[in-house]
């Protein structure tokens, strides 16, 4: 977590930041499963050795707030320090969330993303409940999304942190803007685990919600970062809520699945996706979706497969949707000054 927030910093060039006081600066990560493993560690040495035996040292991480903790201690920044636990769409909302106390004035800068890591207890958890791929007897271990081949997820782990700042600001340091953030929408469906329908209704208000505030049209949107994660359902349900979200535009549009590369990484994922967008506006480069090489009918749309593509890009939508009934999507766009 720190290493990305480093990062993050160093790319934006507030390395020796003499422009933001503490107060000026906030931390929004999204972390819902990062302390698990902290969590049963602690837990099980309180019942094998008794409370008095635990070091209360460790205590401390075994919060879900921990990550933002240590990265607020890091960059000094007093002004916000916020935890979004959403699971899946944790990083997107965390943008939101974000972004609504930047035009607010709450804050003038924030370091906000989402982090992930991977531990036995995550992979176990998910192993067994079949939801990984090759945990069924005679399945590839493969991520391959939308691909006739797919049979769950492959986890991965990341620390994914952006910087985020109003306009006025960032121009007034002469910052590097990769992009903007033009809108965002959510839709919380808590039926979604009764029903494919459900999910498909959730999903689509969430969409149409990003697209209102934007203020942009259907034909507006020049790529889709999809939410696919290599799931024999969820990657099929996505295609059926861009076709009828978009219409006959649904087919023209390039959808692509960045977890084909970097697995399911939870929390992180949407920041994952929003720095893919960032650069496929900043380059007029869309990532591919790897490991297509089966058709399946259910999936009939422009997945970029295999090799990534040169296109103009100007406003990109990003899907973030969870089977636990949370749908988050953010449409960032190039910047004109």
């Amino acid at each position: 977590m720190s290493s990305g927030t480093v990062l993050a910093i160093k790319d934006a060039n507030l390395e020796n930041n003499d422009i933001y006081s503490g107060d000026d600066w906030g931390i929004v990560v999204g972390s819902t499963y990062g302390s698990i493993d902290s969590i049963s560690s602690f837990d099980f040495q309180s019942l094998r050795e008794g409370p008095s035996y635990v070091n209360p040292m460790d205590f401390p991480n075994t919060v879900l707030n921990a990550p933002a903790s240590r990265a607020s201690i890091f960059c000094k920044a007093t002004g916000l320090n916020t935890t979004i636990s959403n699971g899946v769409t944790s990083s997107i909302d965390a943008i939101i969330y974000a972004s609504d106390f930047l035009r607010m004035g709450r804050v003038k800068a924030v370091v906000v993303g989402g982090v992930h890591g991977l531990t036995h207890d995550i992979f176990w958890g998910s192993h067994n409940s079949k939801i990984l791929a090759g945990s069924r007897n005679g399945t590839p271990e493969i991520c391959a999304p939308f691909d006739k081949r797919r049979n769950g997820m492959v986890i991965g782990e990341s620390s994914a942190l952006i910087i985020m700042e109003t306009l006025e600001d960032a121009k007034k340091r002469n910052a590097h803007i990769y992009a903007e953030v033009k809108g965002y929408g959510t839709a919380f469906e808590p039926k979604m685990a009764v029903s494919k329908e459900y999910q498909i209704d959730g999903n689509k208000r969430s969409i149409m919600n990003a697209l209102n505030d934007a203020n942009l049209t259907l034909h507006d949107i020049s790529y889709i970062s999809a939410n696919a994660y290599s799931g024999v359902y969820g990657d099929t349900l996505e295609t059926k809520v861009i076709k009828e979200v978009f219409g006959m535009r649904a087919k023209l549009i390039p959808v692509s699945a960045i977890k084909s590369m970097t697995g399911e990484c939870f929390d992180a994922s949407g920041a994952l996706q929003t720095i893919a967008a960032l650069m496929s506006v900043k380059t007029n480069i869309i990532p591919p979706t790897i490991n297509y090489k089966e058709q399946d009918a259910e999936c009939d749309l422009d997945y970029v497969p295999n090799n990534s593509r040169v296109v103009p890009v100007k406003n990109v939508l990003i899907n973030s949707f969870s089977r636990l009934g949370n749908n988050s999507s953010l449409i960032i766009s190039k910047y004109k000054p």
